[in-house]
């Protein structure tokens, strides 16, 4: 009891004084200002809306992920499909066999963010588990075997062939190794990151969490490339080149009415990754979506402040495609009653989401 009070101590300092880990609100609040000065030089306060006319509300967050997922070339994507809240345990097995998943496989809420309910499912009981528990839509995907991912920002202004990386963030999923003495749960509270997450760790290895592995046996803590899940970013901008630009756009142009936003990308290697060859996009992401590299405070330079110039710079360029698609392509503001209808919803769905992902099951 003693050692678990020390851990919480330890890591509320942690998340309280290291930036990485401070709430989303933080990092907006100061750029309210510059939101509502370009709402007011566009002569609209949602006009931002207009950036991703393929996506319900350009991706704000209420947008279904397996339509989004769709629009990405057939080659690109994994293995998909979308099981309805009314649609029973057994009518997502037929769905799964005639699609040819084999288990494991991953599950997520088709409406999601910050990580919630998304889960390994490695067995049919687990997946009735999932099913009994999660009363929404849900995504169900193949799970992707490739060990590297990537969340890499895109834009392009419309009418323009080519666009722009500005983000790259290299996703570190989180490791221990065995030493033959102690256990799995003693190792992750160990660790100088993983203890940050033990509560998450206990409810995905909860079988596994009293055995002792032998010593260099490692063992991946998960396999969710969230933040919120563990997973570290790091920046990644260095990778950034004209060959790698070159291929993103040619997948990007692809997707029809998206210009701005984040690809969560796993990969087989970096060569092949080049070339267009063993990739799979995960998620296509609009406008809330962040360049992530600015979380990795390990990086030279990097600061709290930095982090917020870069996501103003971000909203910046999402506010120049929002008005290009207006005013040369006619795209229309959304109507601003069924917008907040949208978000009232979202408020109340956020709230079931947030409390079921803190359940064990």
């Amino acid at each position: 009891m003693q050692i678990v009070s020390k851990i919480k101590i330890k890591s509320f300092f942690i998340r309280s004084t290291q930036w990485e880990h401070w709430p989303t609100i933080i990092y907006y609040i100061p750029l309210f200002p510059f939101f509502i000065y370009r709402s007011i030089k566009a002569g609209h306060i949602i006009f931002f809306l207009a950036t991703n006319p393929g996506i319900l509300f350009s991706g704000n967050g209420t947008e279904s992920k397996y339509k989004t997922l769709l629009l990405v070339p057939e080659k690109y994507r994994p293995k998909s499909i979308l099981i309805l809240k009314k649609e029973n345990f057994q009518e997502c097995l037929n769905k799964i066999d005639k699609l040819g998943l084999e288990f494991p496989i991953i599950a997520k809420p088709d409406i999601g963010f910050r990580g919630y309910l998304v889960k390994k499912i490695n067995t049919k009981d687990d997946l009735k588990r999932y099913l009994q528990n999660v009363d929404e839509n849900k995504l169900i995907q193949e799970f992707i075997t490739y060990n590297k991912e990537l969340g890499i920002f895109y834009h392009r202004i419309p009418g323009n062939t080519n666009g722009k990386i500005t983000s790259i963030t290299i996703k570190r999923f989180l490791t221990v190794t065995g030493d033959g003495v102690h256990t799995l749960s003693e190792l992750i509270k160990q660790d100088e990151r993983a203890f940050l997450y033990f509560n998450i760790f206990q409810n995905i290895h909860k079988e596994k969490m009293k055995i002792v592995f032998e010593l260099g046996k490692t063992i991946t803590l998960t396999a969710i490339g969230n933040h919120s899940k563990g997973t570290e970013f790091l920046n990644g901008n260095h990778l950034i080149s004209n060959e790698l630009t070159q291929i993103i756009n040619q997948i990007c142009t692809q997707i029809d009415g998206w210009y701005y936003g984040r690809l969560d990308i796993k990969y087989e290697n970096f060569k092949n990754l080049l070339q267009g060859k063993n990739l799979k996009i995960l998620e296509v992401n609009g406008i809330i979506s962040e360049p992530t590299h600015i979380y990795d405070a390990s990086y030279k330079n990097a600061s709290f402040f930095k982090a917020l110039k870069n996501l103003n710079h971000h909203w910046k360029i999402m506010g120049k495609i929002a008005m290009v698609n207006h005013e040369e392509f006619g795209v229309p503001y959304p109507k601003f009653i069924p917008l907040l209808k949208n978000l009232l919803w979202l408020r109340k769905y956020s709230k079931k989401l947030s409390v079921l992902n803190k359940k064990t099951f």
